[in-house]
């Protein structure tokens, strides 16, 4: 039995898996995560093998040591399921790759867009050759809201909405038109750039800001909050002894 933890800056997740199937999924912010941890352990005694996907300064190898588990700390010398070619793989998100991993397990053979719309928007690229050529990084819309509040004197702080329209006919109006809009513009550029250079191309649309977007995006997939921890499933697979 497997266990995959994405740690992020705020919140982790996490997925139990036999063989390739999830039986159980976990999110929470990062101060509950050694108290959680234990209790899912001990409720789930099978486990042998933990991936941990970490950006954090957080440690809970102590913890899962006590329970006798094989620990695997991702980085980019893992075998993954697809061939990396970007120039600085040490510098790569393990978010990214991870996404990318279940990506290519779920349409392998095939054109994939990834586009993760979380603390930062990223996507990324993987070809029918199943070779990642890497992508983009932008500020996430969260960042841009609160850089526009933070960086003038007179913008308001709002809250995301995916209702807006252009131009807009307010100071509110414009913040949305052009956060919402923008991000949505620079993604739909993004897909109609791969989409005129390769045929069939999968577009995967996941994180915490999808449901937002979505209506405002040409997406064909939508990806369930649990893809990331599929595709941590699928290099601990990979990897493990």
């Amino acid at each position: 039995m497997n266990l995959v933890v994405d740690i992020g800056n705020n919140f982790f997740k996490l997925g139990i898996f036999q063989n390739s199937n999830l039986i159980f999924s976990f999110s929470e912010k990062n101060g509950a995560i050694d108290l959680e941890i234990e209790k899912i352990i001990c409720r789930y005694s099978e486990i042998t093998t933990a991936l941990i996907s970490n950006v954090s300064s957080i440690k809970i190898n102590y913890i899962l040591n006590r329970f006798n588990i094989n620990i695997y700390e991702l980085d980019s010398t893992f075998i993954f399921p697809f061939k990396l070619n970007y120039q600085t793989p040490e510098s790569l998100g393990n978010d990214r790759l991870a996404l990318a991993a279940a990506a290519t397990t779920l349409f392998p053979n095939s054109n994939n867009l990834v586009i993760d719309v979380g603390t930062c928007i990223t996507i990324d690229f993987i070809d029918n050759n199943n070779h990642f050529l890497g992508g983009s990084i932008s500020p996430g819309v969260k960042m841009r809201y609160d850089s526009l509040n933070h960086y003038t004197a007179n913008l308001p702080l709002l809250k995301n909405e995916n209702n807006f329209n252009y131009p807009g006919n307010s100071t509110n109006a414009s913040i949305h038109a052009g956060i919402i809009g923008g991000v949505s513009n620079e993604i739909n550029g993004f897909i109609k750039q791969i989409n005129s250079k390769n045929e069939k191309v999968n577009v995967i649309l996941t994180g915490g800001d999808a449901k937002i977007l979505s209506k405002t995006l040409k997406i064909t997939i939508f990806a369930n909050q649990n893809f990331i921890l599929e595709g941590l499933n699928c290099i601990l697979n990979l990897n493990k002894n």
